[in-house]
């Protein structure tokens, strides 16, 4: 089980050839369970111009299991940011202190290729599938 992270599928989309997006191609192939939620299907959906291309991904994400997001996940959400401010250290996008409490509090690794992650993962509990070039 994978929960992908939104920068995963933008260049999944795109057919960008990135580590990140064969891993995610392999998972696939592989047949494991991929895993979404409400913050990641609408940071992809929005993305989308296009009104086919849209009706297309949102049809994709419909296949996708879908990790429901409680008010727990937000409380938990809110108690990462906090802690690692506590450190000295601002997440930039409190929405990835979202994605990241929904795949704590299910036992999910995160696949993504964002470095706002990184302290999620050290300081928090966080499991990933980190693969970003450097």
């Amino acid at each position: 089980m994978l929960l992908v992270d939104t920068t995963v599928w933008i260049d999944f989309f795109a057919s960008r050839p990135r580590p990140h997006v064969k891993l995610l191609e392999d998972s696939l192939r592989r047949d494991e369970d991929i895993c979404t939620c409400g913050v990641i299907l609408t940071e992809v959906l929005q993305g989308i111009r296009n009104d086919r291309e849209y009706g297309k991904t949102k049809n994709y994400f419909n296949s996708l299991l879908f990790l429901q997001m409680t008010l727990k996940t937000f409380i938990a959400s809110a108690d990462i940011y906090r802690r690692l401010r506590q450190k000295g250290i601002t997440i930039r996008k409190p929405v990835d202190c979202m994605i990241a409490a929904v795949a704590i509090e299910n036992e999910v690794p995160l696949l993504h290729s964002d470095k706002d992650f990184d302290p999620i993962e050290k300081h928090c509990g966080l499991k990933t599938s980190a693969i970003r070039e450097r």
